[in-house]
């Protein structure tokens, strides 16, 4: 084990602009070095050193769109990594000292957390999923049953033939511990496709300079079918 990378990787997470930067970029958005200068409140030259120390290390990524770069996560690993620090981070904070404002209630409803979902609903449809034996948990690891597919029809979903393939570079089911829930939702492959189905369909939108995700009024009718009305009260009450 090289103490050494272990060092440097914590030693570019634990800088705040470069915090700022990196969870800029946890809804999956690509962004260039100007937008997340902005986000890290430094200038472009400043902004750039940053960057390029982060994507040598393996924590962004950069593509090349027409004359435009952009700039990445790495992996849905540094995402997870990430949630982790936010988790490990929110156990520090006193309780007199955190207030809730409308921000912090839309992020805990329904959130981007890198290419899944996360929040109130995140957990409430993997607790769906769950409670339909279509996956099931057990510990880091996530495992997609033979009632998946009847389940996922219900979805308007697919589920791919093979899917817990050991020669997958990406699990296709996991589970992410959310930070603001203290339980867990769905990542990997199955997190993703449950994600932008929910976007296609046009019951979730994105909001613009946040990770938070707006529910349409008919994605609210889709979910209090899918999810069942107490659980749906419970992802729009916070209770």
């Amino acid at each position: 084990m090289n103490t050494n990378q272990i060092a440097r990787i914590a030693s570019l997470l634990g800088e705040p602009t470069r915090t700022a930067m990196l969870l800029q970029l946890m809804d999956g958005r690509l962004l260039t070095a100007t937008e997340l200068a902005r986000a890290g409140n430094v200038s472009p030259p400043t902004a750039s050193n940053h960057l390029a120390q982060m994507v040598d290390a393996g924590l962004m990524r950069v593509e090349q769109r027409g004359r435009h770069r952009y700039h990445r996560l790495a992996s849905a690993d540094v995402a997870k990594v990430l949630e982790g620090i936010m988790q490990i981070a929110t156990h520090q904070l006193p309780r007199t000292t955190v207030v809730v404002g409308p921000r912090d209630e839309a992020l805990r409803t329904a959130r981007m957390c890198y290419d899944h979902l996360a929040g109130r609903l995140g957990l409430a449809i993997a607790e769906r999923l769950l409670a339909d034996q279509a996956i099931q948990f057990d510990g880091e690891a996530g495992l997609v049953t033979d009632r998946a597919a009847k389940v996922l029809q219900r979805w308007g979903l697919t589920a791919p033939t093979n899917a817990q393939s050991p020669h997958r570079s990406r699990p296709y089911c996991r589970p992410c511990l959310d930070w603001s829930e203290r339980k867990s939702h769905i990542a990997g492959k199955l997190g993703a496709m449950i994600c932008t189905h929910c976007l296609d369909q046009g019951w979730l939108t994105r909001t613009t300079g946040s990770r938070a995700l707006s529910i349409s009024p008919s994605g609210a009718a889709a979910f209090r079918d899918l999810l069942g009305l107490q659980a749906w009260q419970r992802v729009v009450g916070g209770s």
